[in-house]
């Protein structure tokens, strides 16, 4: 989220909010350490810590792996100018795209290129990964209407959803539809503040953040690139209201959410399986590394990694 002056499809209809909550707390180490009462989810490796991979003093977002380059890309904010980072090594980090007009979320298409979400150009990028810098980056689509386009995905039939919060009034909110043609549609128009949203594997569910309400829903999505009605999806309840932000999903189908205390998991059937407390408030989440087994996180002036189980969903797509 950036306020201004990201395996089955679920057909669950039901609310988190009556489910018991696990989570785990960090050791002065950085070490995930259970509490007696809730353990740390079974998708986090064994022994884990909490990696620091980088700082500055700007705000973070957006991340990508990039299975070319293998390197992780994110976004990062900062006052009269934002860009897009590449992690080069733990600590160090190359300026990928400089002036990127406010491109928020991003995510890896199905060509390999990077699709962002340009919140004060009005516009959906996409840009071919080069080593030192994007190459031929095209216009998908654009629109000075648009309040300010912010998270991104993709589904397998190519369809490109996108929200488009309204921060300010919460009164001209959508999630939009990018089609394989090149077809803009508004799909989603009954939240006041969509944020993060995330696509099932099998591009069957769109699963969106709502940052007004604090809480995720999830909305079929009907072959014909449509959506159907809205349901609950996940509402902990826990005292945080830290809104809900980007998100991603593993290979199993599992939701790993942003906000509300740190990074949620939660099974596409409604069942928490976890909370990975972070020091310091999360924006959005990625998986990445060559095996696909590594979460990235990125926070307000920092970016973790911690060590997985599981690998993303889209390593699925290379098989």
């Amino acid at each position: 989220m950036l306020l201004m002056s990201h395996s089955g499809s679920s057909q669950c209809l039901t609310s988190g909010a009556n489910c018991v909550i696990l989570f785990g707390v960090l050791s002065l180490t950085g070490r995930l350490v259970a509490e007696e009462r809730f353990p740390i989810p079974k998708t986090v490796a064994p022994g884990a810590e909490l990696v620091e991979v980088y700082s500055d003093p700007r705000f973070f977002e957006g991340p990508t792996w990039d299975h070319k380059t293998n390197k992780l890309y994110f976004t990062a904010f900062a006052e009269g100018n934002q860009q897009i980072m590449r992690l080069d090594a733990p600590g160090k980090a190359t300026v990928w795209l400089d002036k990127t007009e406010g491109v928020n979320g991003t995510f890896l298409s199905l060509d390999g290129r990077l699709l962002g979400a340009q919140a004060y150009g009005h516009r959906v990028m996409s840009y071919r990964i080069g080593r030192k810098g994007p190459i031929r980056p095209k216009i998908l689509a654009a629109e000075n209407t648009w309040n300010q386009p912010n998270d991104i995905c993709q589904t397998p039939n190519g369809d490109i959803y996108f929200t488009d919060p309204d921060f300010k009034n919460r009164k001209t909110s959508a999630v939009f539809r990018l089609s394989k043609r090149g077809k803009v549609t508004r799909v989603i128009t009954d939240m006041q503040v969509p944020n993060g949203l995330i696509a099932s594997n099998d591009g069957k569910t769109l699963y969106v953040g709502d940052s007004y309400l604090k809480l995720w829903r999830l909305y079929p999505i009907r072959p014909d690139g449509s959506v159907g009605g809205g349901a609950l999806f996940f509402d902990p309840e826990t005292e945080d209201r830290n809104s809900p932000d980007g998100m991603s999903i593993d290979e199993q189908g599992n939701l790993y959410l942003s906000g509300r205390g740190g990074v949620w998991v939660v099974s596409w059937e409604c069942e928490p399986l976890g909370l990975i407390r972070l020091p310091v408030f999360c924006s959005n989440v990625t998986f990445g590394g060559r095996d696909g087994k590594t979460l990235y996180m990125t926070c307000s002036r920092k970016v973790f990694s911690l060590a997985m189980n599981v690998r993303g969903g889209q390593w699925l797509r290379r098989r």
